[in-house]
């Protein structure tokens, strides 16, 4: 994963990730067109596929809605990398595949605009445009395999279809 850092703070919940009044569809692109809007109204003008997502503590408190991380998934961010999350959006990131990384020294040091790489087979964020490193826990291997295979339904599909062979 590389691209350039959005930069945001600490407690973005998550009506400001995706705002209540679109929560009436279910249209990823549309839902992805709305990302952040609240906080940066050009945020989807300006972010482009790749980028990634740095901020504070408790990225993605407020409601257990699975848009937001849905939103952000959709709208071509490769990750979010923070200094913690809220439970149930970490949950929700990581049962439909969006790769979410706690890394409080990174978010600490990482500058909007940076050109930062994750390297996920080194626990490692290269920030390209500082050449600082930093390390991260990585996750679990079941967690990375639910995330490599889009999500938890995706998941467990493969995992049901590859039963079925083996039988």
């Amino acid at each position: 994963m590389k691209g350039t850092c959005w930069k945001f703070g600490d407690n973005i919940n998550t009506d400001e990730i995706i705002p209540a009044r679109y929560l009436n569809t279910i249209n990823t692109k549309e839902l992805a067109s709305h990302c952040m809007e609240d906080i940066d109204p050009n945020f989807i003008k300006k972010a482009k596929g790749g980028d990634v997502i740095v901020a504070g503590d408790n990225f993605g408190c407020g409601s257990s809605r699975e848009h937001a991380p849905i939103a952000i998934k959709a709208a071509g961010i490769s990750c979010v990398i923070a200094k913690s999350f809220a439970r149930i959006f970490f949950r929700n990131a990581i049962n439909i595949g969006l790769p979410i990384f706690e890394c409080p020294e990174a978010v600490e040091q990482i500058q909007e605009g940076d050109e930062i790489e994750i390297d996920l087979a080194t626990a490692e964020i290269l920030n390209h445009t500082s050449k600082k490193k930093f390390k991260f826990e990585p996750f679990p291997r079941e967690m990375q395999e639910i995330i490599q295979a889009g999500g938890l339904m995706n998941f467990v599909k493969k995992n049901i279809a590859h039963s079925k062979n083996a039988l």
